[in-house]
């Protein structure tokens, strides 16, 4: 079955649509990368997310708007894939959407939303189209993220040592061979929310780490950032721009007069790099597998190469899998799991009282018609 999975992250800065081939023999599940195209978001569809965003105030026209636009350009990113990587080929659809708000109280999700419309894609490719996948792991107790983590799992089984998959995002989190997975803290959202605040929104991230590259760490502000009460939460645990927000980095900035950007910027960077480290260290891990956007940004690859002695980090290109499509290529796999009637979480990583099948299906523009269920979930992922 060929799947276009969609995927927006934390940085909300682009639409990922990643195509693959996927097949389910026995206990493999095959997966052949097609690969992805990018659609970055409209400036002004950009600037209306941001401005919606917690702790912002915002409307329910507001999110009404937001659903649809959202939910076009999904569907914009969709067609072009199965244009470009599929030859019009595409049998399903597989969107996590644009995330907006994880509600999380006393340390257990509650809800979670997630914008972008799936009958807009359904609409424009014809396709059948699995969304809104969360929202049934956190009906089960659990968190309802890292959801990539089942997909990780399958992926490294049978790998040497205890390798973690690492990715990168707005926020970092990570999934260990045992199924602890969890949100260690903030990956690039703090240092973009800076890069923006500093710069008067003329640049919206650290590009190529140069910012951070030009600074030094300021020790005083890194060990107050350090005392975030989320870091000494056990797993699973999960977290988002609620709490790692620009207003969280202005409140620890009190009290210490001028940095520089640079500064700044060098201090959030270690923070990631220190708190992802300790997460690493936490679960007994011999080598980091890292994807996601703050792959590409060499300082924070240095820092955490420096904040992890004798513990390789590679990025997922080195085991075959594109660091900048990784979660684009999980959630097609989530999809196909989905419309084979398979479920799509490991409790363990999740805090779930059971596994579930994840996710809303809409019909494609034929109506529906799934495949037969498959006999048993794959107890590996194979790159082909």
């Amino acid at each position: 079955m060929r799947v276009i999975g969609l995927m927006s992250g934390t940085s909300y800065d682009a639409i990922d649509a990643a195509a693959a081939e996927l097949t389910l023999e026995g206990e493999d599940l095959t997966l052949r990368p097609l690969g992805m195209v990018g659609e970055p978001y409209d400036g002004a569809l950009r600037e209306a997310l941001a401005a919606a965003l917690p702790p912002a105030a915002t409307t329910l026209a507001e999110v009404c708007r937001l659903d649809t636009l959202i939910g076009q350009a999904f569907a914009a990113a969709a067609v072009r894939a199965d244009r470009e990587l599929c030859d019009g080929g595409a049998e399903l659809v597989a969107s996590h959407g644009q995330t907006v708000y994880h509600w999380v109280e006393d340390g257990r999700a509650r809800g979670t939303l997630q914008l972008g419309q799936p009958a807009w894609i359904a609409e424009a490719t014809g396709l059948p189209v699995v969304a809104d996948f969360r929202p049934r792991d956190i009906a089960a107790g659990g968190q309802g993220a890292p959801l990539v983590s089942l997909v990780d799992l399958l992926w490294l089984r049978g790998r040497a040592g205890t390798p973690v998959a690492l990715n990168l995002g707005g926020i970092a989190n990570l999934t260990a061979p045992d199924g602890t997975a969890f949100d260690s803290g903030p990956g690039c959202a703090l240092v973009d929310a800076a890069v923006r605040g500093l710069t008067g929104g003329r640049l919206h991230y650290d590009v190529d780490g140069a910012l951070a590259a030009r600074g030094t760490v300021h020790e005083p502000l890194l060990d107050r950032l350090l005392a975030e009460p989320y870091y000494a939460l056990p797993a699973p645990k999960t977290t988002g721009k609620e709490l790692f927000h620009l207003g969280h980095l202005r409140d620890a900035l009190t009290g210490f007069g001028t940095l520089t950007a640079e500064d700044v910027i060098a201090t959030l960077t270690r923070l990631t790099a220190r708190t992802v480290a300790d997460a690493v260290r936490s679960v007994g891990a011999t080598e980091v597998i890292a994807s996601g956007g703050g792959t590409r940004n060499p300082a924070l690859m240095a820092m955490l190469g420096v904040e992890l002695p004798g513990v390789p980090v590679r990025t997922s290109d080195a085991l075959g899998l594109p660091a900048a499509a990784k979660e684009a290529y999980a959630f097609a796999v989530l999809g196909f799991l989905t419309v084979h009637g398979l479920t799509g979480t490991d409790p363990v990583s999740t805090g779930a009282r059971h596994p579930s099948v994840l996710g809303s299906i809409t019909p494609g523009r034929g109506g529906l018609r799934l495949p037969p269920r498959a006999g048993a979930a794959p107890v590996r992922l194979v790159l082909a």
